[in-house]
């Protein structure tokens, strides 16, 4: 386990975990490459199912993170809006969370 910290970075815990992200019974994500920051699990963007992902139009910012992109979660038709946020291009000070995507929104992540 690495646990770094930067100025703003309260702390990143980069270690391999597994982690498993579902939602309306369907598996969005299963990752042993995640990191956990600020109380979310963040997971390795090859380990998104990428069918389950839409874009969305919103962003949010983060004042040491950067601008996060957000995406629609939609499993069966069924639309879960702006339920998944990843960093496309963050701040240095958040650098480790490049790509890597997090959930929320009744999106369940077990790790």
């Amino acid at each position: 386990m690495a646990v770094r910290t930067e100025p703003f970075l309260r702390s990143v815990s980069l270690w391999g975990i597994d982690a498993k992200a579902s939602w309306d019974g369907a598996v969005l994500a299963e990752s042993n490459q995640t990191i956990a920051l600020e109380g979310n699990q963040y997971s390795a963007p090859d380990s998104i199912k990428g069918e389950y992902r839409k874009p969305s139009d919103t962003h949010t910012v983060c004042p040491w993170k950067g601008t996060a992109s957000i995406e629609d979660v939609v499993v069966n038709g069924k639309r879960n809006a702006d339920a998944a946020w990843y960093y496309p291009a963050p701040s240095p000070a958040a650098k480790e969370i490049k790509d890597y995507v997090g959930f929320w929104n009744g999106v369940q992540v077990e790790a």
